[in-house]
Order: C-alpha cells, then structure tokens, then sequence
C-alpha cells in the first residue's frame, strides 16, 4: 500500500506549485472571488477576449457584453455562466492533468516517457468533461512504461543514423495509439469510477459522517501513507469538487495541523523526558513549517494516543461541516500559512475554529492518557523515529529534532578527553565507509595525530567502545542507536565534506593539537605517501567481521579490478540502469551471485552511494555478503553523465564487492585519485582500460 500510495503521490506532489497556483487565480477570479469583475477594456475588439482571459465569471456571470461599437457580442464559450473558461478552466482541464501525466510517465522513462505519458493523457483529457487527474494517473505512467518496453524491443538494432528517425516516429505513432485509447476506452471508465467516488463523498456529507474517515486517516498518516493519501486521493477529488463549488472541504481532511498540534502541546505540559524536552521544537515545526511526519514518533512510542489524533481529526472536519468551510487549492505542506493562504473567502472563521477546536479535543483526549500513565516511561522516541524512518524508506529531513543527531558537527559536545578510536559507519562497512575513512585518515594524519586510529564497520558490527563515530546523515539515527556514547558526526559528501575539518579541529581541542601535530609532522607524510598500503593494513585490525563468512586468500590490487570490468562508456542512462550495468559486470566475473546485484537497489534506497566529486561506488547491503563469492570491483565511465540524485551527476560508477580488507588498499587510491582534480580529469581524458588502472592503481 506504502509502496503503491508513493507512486501515485509522486505524480502529484512535483506538481503541488501548479496546484497552488490554480487556487489562487480561482480565488481572484472565479464568480465569489476577491476580484469576480477584474477586466480589462480596450479601443478594439480584442478587449472582450482579455476579459474572458483572466477567469470565470468576471462579467457578473453573463454570455453576451457589449462591445467598443455599442453592439452586443457573445463571449463563444470563453466565459459563461454555464462553463469555466479563461485560466481557471483552462488549468485545471489541461495543464493540471498534463503536468501529472507528464510526471508519471517521466519517474518512469524520464523524458521520452514523459512525452507519452502526456500525449496519453490528452486522449481521455479530451473524452470526458470532467477533470481527468484520475485518468493523467494512468495514462501517464502507461505510456512512459509502454514505451520504455517497445524501445528494448529494437534497441541496439537500429543503423547508424537511423536513430532520431526511428525514435521520433516510434514515440509519435505509439502516442497516438495510447491517446485514441484513452479518448475510447479510458475515458468512460475513469468518469465511471469518479463518479462513483464522488457518490461516496456526496453520502459521508449528506449524512454528516464526514468525521468518521478520521478513524481511516489519522492511523494512515502515522504509517507514513499522507502523502499517499492527501496527495494520491483527496486532492484530485478535491480539486474536482472546487471546480464546481469553488472551495472543498477534501483538501482539510488530511492537511490540517489540529490534531498534531494538540498532541504536541499535551507533551509540553504533561509528557516526560526527551519526549517532554522535544515537544516545544516539533510544535513550530509541525504548525508552521507544515511537516506533520514530526509528530509521527510521538505516537509510535505510545500507540494509545491514536485516539487523541482521532478525536482531533474528527472534531476539526465535524467544525468545517458545520461552517461550510473549505480551501479553493491543496494546502501543501500543511501549514497554517499554506492553509490560511488557500481558505475560500467565506471560510475564515469556520477554518480558524476547526484548528482551535480539533487542536483542544487532540490536547485534552493525549493530556488525560499521559496522566493516567505511570513512572517515568515516556516512550523510546529514538527507536520510534527509526521506524518511522523505516516506514518512509528514507531519512526524515526533521528527524534530527527529535534525536539530536543528523546535524553535522552535532557529536562535539560530546567530547569529554582524548579520542583514540574513530569509527567510519555505513550499511555495509563495505565501500562507503572506506572511502570516508581513507580521506579522513588522511587529514588526520597530517594534522599530526598519528595515535588516533580510523576504521571503517558496518553499522550491524558496531559496539559501545568508539570514542567518535561519523556515518552518513541518513543513518545517524541507525548507527547512533549502535554507539550511544560516542561523538556523532553526520555527512552527506563522503569525498569532500566540511566535517571533516571540523573533527579535526575538534581533535586539537580534546587531544591536545599543539605537540601531537609537532610530534607526528614526518610521521604525517610518510602516512600520506604510503596510504595505499596503510590504509588495508589499519582498516584490517578492527575489520575482520566485514568479511565473515567468506574464506579464501587476500587479493592484490590487480586482481580486484582488472581490464574485463573496466568500461570506458557505459550504456545506461539512469542511476537504477548504471547500477545495474557495473553490477552485472561483477556477476559476469563470479565475484557475486546475481541477488547481490538487487541488494544493490536495497542499499541505494537506503542511503545514496553518491561519494562527491563525480564518483559514485554502488554496493551490496550487509546481509547480502553471502552473495559474494570473492572480491571484486569494475569500473564504468559515463562521459554525459548519469544524475545520481538530485542535482548530482556521476561520470565514473565503481562497483564494490568485498569479502574481506583486500580492497581497501585500492579503495584508498581511489580516494586519492577522486579527491585530484588533475587525476580525474585524466580519467576523463583515458582511452584505453590499462590507462584507467594505471590511475587508479596510484
């Protein structure tokens, strides 16, 4: 449901602007809006058109004006009082249903799929005189996937110079057919099934039963499917029923912040612990800032307040009932100030009392369930966030506000004497936190600490004895439930982070910088010089369990990347095919069974692999070691580049497959190579695979 819910949501939500900005042209123009006789008269017939161009209704609802010459005119359409015209007709008909037809069939053949997935979408745009958000859904993604599946079909077959005719053609002829589709077939099924939705909401209202869905959403929401169901199902039919009415009383169902906001407030005053001490940040969080998944935690830890999240959903949608009250667009985030922003002019009061009233009913039903409890228990917030995190398949953005952790330099405080042990964390202690380990090394060696050992685990492998720990920001709250007393610190560029100096730094306070740095200056450049070396040996002390269950002798460089699996322009496109491409090079040599190539995905879904410095080093996750039959690495260049995450773009993509410390040593010259910009522009400029190794080898 998660996983389904997502993919509907994400044709939506890139798109919530062009929501919002319908919402407030309706405001402006539409019959009640604030400004329903905005027109603009000119000396020439033109004029009239300019006066249907701005929305609906602007003539106080009439079908005919009267002209520069006296004579009456009909407005054809443009602005009657039976139909929307103008913009506020022309969004919400057209460029609402394109842009989310576009987008589902971009998430899935980017482009070309897009481009589809919009022709598609113009097919049952066109065969019904609804809204089609529904029918942009499916079309959308349809075509991108459809043609996505008829391009594998010749590809790689075509002649040289035949390729932009075959594509265009393709893309153009196979539109066509899904937008006749669409307009025949598509069309009536899609009214059919919105019509009887629509007979859904039309009874929960009629017979003010509306607040009973809160039994529905308000456990949906804490399981992490809002977005799914806000932005996958109420806003579109929301965005159907302000079309006729001009508000919707839909698009408060899920947005609104009462109930959250009244359970925080009860945790101010009645909750206990870290719980007690984070209440007062998530509120402002949560009410203004519109991010309700802060609260989410909250209830996790203490399942029982549900009921205080139903109680304020059901008392804030009965006020709107009784007022009459709704938005004219979806208020995304949730906020106050993205609610007020959207609320129909008539709905003020009815909008402001439901986020009084369903705030008090949440903060009375959660204050008298925190009282009733005993001793000092107030819930594993730590570990419930981590399950949200879990249930959302990605690091929450304001999870650092409940945990204290994902702020980078956050662990400073922590600091109490000299830090001997440092601990790099990733998933799989594999790749990532090599390289991490390898450049932080480095630093620290030249600053003179040469007492100060640096080792790089899997997060599954960590004990309660590092003095530092440093891991990725989308698993602090993973590795800091491991290392509790340790000093975290969190990055998101593993080559290039700031943070690296900052723990240096930091060293020179704790450690005492003066005479170490003085003691190890000779010492820090021969570290530096030998790395390659250094680094296997070090790393290999404290990383025996990264290659448990294995066996087998220690590789030598040559041996962990050879010419076979080096590719001087790879073949993919997208992040998903590049994995793919340098994963199945590590298959065709043995060095992994084919499932390690899917614990790949895994580990990409969990935290990106994007090192910095055009570099990106997909690997395994740490249950899939047993897919490794030994190690191995290949190499794969991208000269256009393959977007690895939102603006990031990686031209070299280094498959890792480890089964013990043998390509660590390669892992360090690798490091070194990415972190020089002449080396990587020799990369750039390499024409043969024996050139990429020479580089990489150092």
């Amino acid at each position: 449901m998660q996983k389904f819910g997502t993919f509907l949501s994400n044709m939506v939500m890139p798109n919530i602007g062009a929501f919002i900005a319908w919402g407030f042209i309706t405001s402006l123009f539409i019959k009640v809006g604030w400004l329903p006789l905005m027109g603009i008269g000119t000396a020439d017939d033109s004029w009239v058109a300019k006066i249907g161009g701005w929305g609906v209704n602007a003539a106080s609802c009439v079908d005919t004006v009267m002209g520069p010459d006296g004579k009456e005119v009909a407005l054809q359409g443009i602005q009657s009082c039976s139909s929307y015209g103008g913009i506020v007709g022309s969004m919400i008909t057209y460029l609402l249903p394109l842009l989310i037809g576009f987008t589902g069939g971009y998430n899935i053949y980017k482009t070309r799929g897009g481009v589809v997935g919009a022709i598609a979408t113009m097919g049952v745009i066109a065969g019904t005189s609804i809204p089609m958000f529904m029918g942009a859904m499916i079309m959308g993604p349809l075509g991108g996937w459809s043609m996505k599946r008829i391009d594998a079909i010749w590809d790689g077959k075509i002649k040289p110079g035949f390729e932009m005719l075959v594509n265009n053609f393709s893309a153009g002829i196979w539109g066509m057919i899904l937008a006749i589709a669409g307009f025949f077939i598509m069309s009536p099924i899609v009214t059919f099934i919105a019509d009887q939705l629509e007979k859904v909401i039309h009874f929960l209202v009629t017979n003010h039963i509306l607040p009973v869905t809160s039994i529905i959403i308000e456990p949906a929401k804490v399981l992490f499917l809002n977005n799914a169901l806000n932005h996958g199902v109420l806003t579109p039919l929301g965005t159907n029923e302000s079309k006729e009415t001009g508000k919707s009383i839909l698009f408060l169902l899920e947005a609104n912040p009462a109930a959250g906001l009244g359970l925080l407030l009860a945790f101010m005053f009645f909750g206990k612990g870290a719980a007690k001490a984070s209440a007062s940040g998530a509120a402002i969080i949560h009410f203004f800032g519109g991010i309700h998944e802060i609260y989410f935690p909250y209830v996790l830890a203490k399942p029982k307040l549900i009921l205080a999240m139903i109680a304020g959903g059901a008392t804030q949608i009965a006020t709107n009932m009784v007022f009459g009250s709704g938005l004219r667009a979806p208020a995304a985030p949730g906020s106050i100030i993205a609610v007020l922003s959207q609320t129909a002019p008539d709905s003020f009061v009815g909008v402001i009392l439901s986020v009084v009233l369903g705030a008090a009913a949440s903060f009375i039903v959660a204050a008298i369930l925190l009282r009733m409890e005993k001793g000092d228990d107030d819930g594993d917030l730590s570990a419930a966030t981590a399950s949200m995190e879990a249930m959302k398949g990605k690091k929450s953005s304001v999870a650092g506000a409940l945990t204290g952790a994902g702020v980078a330099g956050a662990g400073a405080a922590a600091l109490s004497g000299p830090v001997k042990s440092i601990v790099f964390a990733c998933d799989a202690g594999m790749g990532s936190s090599a390289m991490g380990a390898s450049v932080l090394r480095r630093k620290i060696q030249a600053a003179g600490f040469t007492d100060v050992t640096v080792v790089n685990k899997a997060i599954a492998n960590l004990e309660d004895d590092v003095d530092l720990l440093v891991t990725h920001q989308d698993l602090a709250n993973r590795a800091g439930q491991r290392a509790p007393s340790a000093a975290l610190y969190t990055v998101d560029n593993f080559m290039g982070s700031p943070v690296y100096d900052e723990i240096v730094e930091h060293l020179k306070v704790s450690n005492g910088g003066g005479a170490a740095a003085a003691a190890g200056a000779g010492a820090a450049g021969a570290g530096a010089a030998g790395a390659g070396v250094a680094v296997a040996t070090v790393a290999g002390s404290d990383e025996t369990d990264a290659g448990a269950g294995s066996g087998g002798g220690v590789a030598t460089a040559t041996e962990v990347l050879t010419a076979d699996r080096v590719v001087l322009s790879g073949a993919a496109s997208t992040r998903d095919e590049a994995i793919r491409e340098a994963g199945e090079l590590l298959v065709a040599a043995g060095a992994v069974e084919p499932s390690y190539v899917e614990s790949m995905f895994e580990r990409e879904r969990s935290v990106s692999t994007f090192m910095g410095n055009q570099l990106a080093i997909p690997h395994g996750t740490n249950e899939a070691k047993a897919a490794v039959n030994r190690t191995a690495m290949s190499f794969v260049r991208y000269p256009d580049g393959i977007e690895w995450k939102p603006g990031k773009t990686a031209n070299f993509v280094i498959a890792i497959a480890g089964t013990g410390n043998d390509h660590l040593a390669l892992l360090s010259n690798i490091s070194k190579v990415f972190l020089d910009k002449t080396q990587i522009a020799a990369l750039e400029a390499a024409t043969t695979e024996d050139e990429i190794l020479a580089i990489l080898n150092g």
